[in-house]
């Protein structure tokens, strides 16, 4: 047996010893005598036993083996099991289940749940093997099939969608495809509502199989036809608060405009330090301030970061709301921040020539760019120019004369910003940390809130820079509250689904590439080797977007189990505590901590309060980046909708039995329907990922450049229908 097969045995036999209590990885050290110098090693062989399966890590941090968790729905040991119904248009749904073993439900078997509700199902049907169609000779997993025995929860309370009137009561259909049943409003309920109102119901009484759900207009959004009511819709079915409530307000209105001189004392003053903002030409919040310089070998980096706990204190108003939201939204027209203006505007914006509170974290970096010190300190600062990304790339790479003679001072140290920026950077490669360097699209709206262009949006030297700062900034705090042993909210990244990486595997093998696994796992540093590889490609954005959907989602989690992505153990979001809740909860933590009150009575508050702040958080994140999503494809069937019969040239991004999807270089995609396509049948041969148009004998395969011509645009679903245009010969 070798050693690390001998170390997991033993944390095994430990686990499920028949005294063993759930503890946390700081107990188990302890348990097992485990010094601090090697608990990192027992950190990577309990993650590693947790992605076999071999033992579980609780949302609390509490290790235990698998059976021991009752929330298993029960696992296959009973042929009932709770989870999320999510309907279909057609009227059947699926119960998603974390194991990737759907369970299909029957149209006939749904007996009134509606989308998102909370159900118990029973199964009918286990669901294993595959099975054939002879009509397109696709081979697909019979799935699980159960029926809906009861409706524990309901998921929807309030829906948004149109309103319409008829004579003696009204209806509302639903913005939410998904929830396929009308509403009825009775006339008296309707708030004065009439036909093309974009209405908020709250619903009174959910229906059954014969009866309609009813409900009562709570809200008028506004007319369809009116400038904005589609994004507010949109926040509105998000139920992403957009007001602030009175006690907040009143927070706020009593604060002072600029710091007080008491809120100084007792902080390290770097006003005398010279640093700088950068940020976008029309960014508000200025959250983050950067110093460096350089001596005897030895970079001295300053991420400075706005303290916002000095306002946002535990519990206030402002705290709850904070929580509340979780995340500022950014939206297409829009930003609807967590905290109000005054704040992420004013004193906790780091606007430049007046004094401000900070927490920074001072950094020794060597010509390697080793961390080889550091120190996290309450601070005051002052910033001696607030620069944009477009300014610092002017300088850095273009030596604009202008820009250089208007920032003659801070030249040199844009200089040896970059300078450290690409020894960070190299570090950070070398390890296997991915980089998704592919364009995302910025959309610019007219008066009328109409999208006029869609352009790619590219970073440039100076938004890496910043990235590359912030970077080692987060990694640091997190390494250093780590071994301090402390509780504290890391950012992690799990590793990816062995099945998602053979499926990958099998995509990209189409293009001649490969990615290598060790047993069923796969290195972030094979990752980065594809990305290299396709970087300059015509495939290279189709293959990279794929990737990024091939990795599970990022979260916030009491313990650090580590960030695949950047290939890193320690890592957590210090950086943006004004737009950001999880940033905001280590600012305290770490300010407590500095001031040395983290007694054990705060201890204990914080390991009781932290998994649940962190769980929020990340269900926030998710519900922000879903409205961001639904925003910016909205966006892009309106563009479109004024481009039907146009023609362009895209790449063919996805394979289906119904046709195939055309991602266009502005990074809008539509699907080529099989009823547009220009042939007599078609082919679908899923494991080759080919369409065969047998008339014309096109062959239409993962990555290959198509013309295509827009044939329509469905406002409501938010899909765009492209057909092939075939060469002139092929007609």
């Amino acid at each position: 047996m070798d050693r690390l097969e001998e170390k997991k045995k033993i944390i095994l036999d430990v686990i499920a010893g028949e005294f063993y209590v759930p503890m946390k990885i700081k107990e188990l050290a302890i348990l097992l005598n485990v010094p601090k110098f090697q608990r990192e090693e027992l950190h990577h062989v309990v993650n590693l036993l947790e992605s076999e399966g071999k033992l579980v890590i609780t949302k609390r941090g509490k290790i235990m083996l698998p059976e021991g968790i009752e929330e298993k729905n029960e696992k296959m040991s009973s042929d009932f099991i709770e989870g999320i119904f999510e309907s279909n248009q057609r009227g059947f749904g699926f119960i998603r289940m974390e194991d990737g073993e759907d369970i299909f439900i029957p149209e006939s078997q749904v007996h009134g749940a509606l989308h998102t509700d909370k159900v118990l199902v029973k199964l009918t049907s286990q669901g294993k093997g595959t099975q054939n169609s002879s009509s397109n000779a696709a081979s697909t997993k019979l799935k699980r099939e159960g029926e809906i025995v009861k409706i524990l929860e309901r998921g929807f309370q309030e829906i948004v969608g149109i309103y319409k009137k008829s004579k003696s009561f009204g209806f509302v259909i639903s913005d939410n495809t998904k929830f396929t049943k009308d509403i009825y409003i009775p006339v008296e309920r309707s708030k004065g509502a009439v036909t093309g109102h974009k209405v908020v119901v709250k619903i009174t009484d959910f229906g059954g199989k014969n009866k309609k759900p009813e409900g009562i207009v709570k809200k008028i959004i506004g007319h369809i036809n009116d400038p904005g009511t589609d994004i507010l819709s949109v926040v509105e079915s998000f139920n992403i608060p957009m007001e602030y409530p009175k006690d907040v307000l009143r927070q706020v209105e009593d604060m002072p405009e600029e710091v007080p001189a008491k809120d100084k004392a007792g902080r390290l003053d770097l006003t005398g330090v010279q640093m700088v903002t950068i940020d976008g030409e029309d960014a508000k919040d200025l959250d983050d301030a950067i110093s460096l310089s350089k001596e005897n070998g030895i970079y001295k980096l300053g991420v400075h970061i706005a303290d916002v706990s000095n306002y946002v204190t535990e519990n206030s108003p402002l705290d709850r709301e904070a929580l509340k939201r979780g995340t500022s939204v950014y939206l297409v027209d829009r930003v609807i921040p967590m905290l109000p203006h005054k704040l992420s505007n004013g004193l906790c914006s780091l606007n430049a020539g007046v004094d401000r509170l900070a927490l920074s974290c001072i950094m020794e970096i060597d010509e390697k760019g080793k961390v080889i010190g550091h120190k996290i300190a309450e601070t005051v600062v002052n910033i001696d120019r607030r620069m944009t990304y477009t300014a610092v790339n002017k300088i850095l790479t273009y030596s604009d004369e202008e820009t250089c003679k208007e920032y003659e001072e801070l030249v040199p140290m844009f200089k040896l910003m970059e300078e450290l920026a690409a020894i960070l950077r190299e570090k950070r490669r070398t390890r296997g940390s991915i980089d998704f360097d592919f364009p995302e699209s910025k959309i610019y709206l007219d008066e009328k809130g109409f999208p006029v262009d869609i352009l790619p949006y590219e970073r440039n030297v100076a938004t890496k820079i910043i990235e590359d700062f912030m970077l080692i900034a987060n990694e640091t705090v997190a390494e250093d509250f780590f071994w301090q042993e402390l509780p504290f909210v890391y950012r992690t990244h799990d590793n990816p689904d062995p099945e998602k990486m053979l499926k990958l595997g099998t995509f990209i093998s189409n293009f001649g590439y490969g990615i290598k696994t060790t047993g069923s796992e796969v290195h972030p540093k094979e990752i980065q080797k594809l990305l290299v590889r396709i970087e300059g490609t015509p495939e290279e954005a189709l293959i990279s977007r794929l990737t990024l959907r091939s990795m599970k989602q990022a979260k916030y989690t009491t313990v650090s189990t580590g960030h695949f992505g950047l290939a890193t153990q320690y890592y957590c979001h210090f950086t943006s505590p004004i737009r950001r809740y999880p940033d905001l909860q280590i600012h305290r933590i770490i300010k407590e901590n500095l001031r040395g009150k983290l007694n054990e009575k705060r201890i204990n508050h914080y390991d009781n309060i932290l998994a649940d702040v962190s769980a929020e958080a990340s269900r926030l994140e998710r519900r922000a980046e879903e409205a961001e999503r639904d925003v910016e494809k909205m966006k892009k069937v309106q563009y479109m909708s004024r481009r039907i019969g146009e023609e362009f040239e895209g790449v063919i991004s996805g394979i289906t039995a119904y046709g195939i999807y055309v991602e266009l270089p502005n990074t809008v995609e539509g699907m080529v329907h099989v009823t547009y396509m220009k042939d007599d049948y078609y082919h679908y041969d899923g494991d080759r990922y080919e369409m065969i148009g047998e008339k014309t004998g096109n062959v239409y395969r993962l990555g290959q450049t198509v013309r295509i011509m827009v044939e329509n645009t469905d406002k409501i679903n938010r899909t765009i229908d492209f057909s092939i245009v075939l060469d002139e010969e092929k007609r």
